[in-house]
């Protein structure tokens, strides 16, 4: 049998599954009737993303942005540099970044 290198699990999918079914709530919730723009920082929270979105009763749209504060060290340098901008100006816009 071949090691998927995962370690220990942290959250139960149901768990998780459950509390993005409330945030989804919340969120539609506060942001009824308006328009929300998703920001997606990648790569780590595009599973999460879509998974949120799917749950959602509110009308969105969804842009990316790529930051690194690692460079080519495994711990942070402490600074950040923006690695891709986003395509969407936000001002005037309601925007949570996931």
């Amino acid at each position: 049998m071949r090691d998927s290198g995962v370690g220990d699990i942290l959250v139960q999918r149901d768990e998780l599954e459950h509390r993005v079914r409330e945030l989804a709530a919340e969120i539609s919730r506060d942001y009824a009737d308006r328009e929300v723009l998703l920001i997606g920082v990648l790569k780590g929270a595009v599973f999460f993303l879509a998974d949120l979105m799917r749950h959602l009763e509110v009308a969105c749209e969804v842009d990316f942005m790529a930051v690194s504060s690692y460079g080519a060290s495994t711990d942070s340098s402490g600074v950040v540099r923006i690695l891709k901008d986003l395509d969407a100006p936000i001002e005037g816009r309601d925007v949570l970044i996931v």
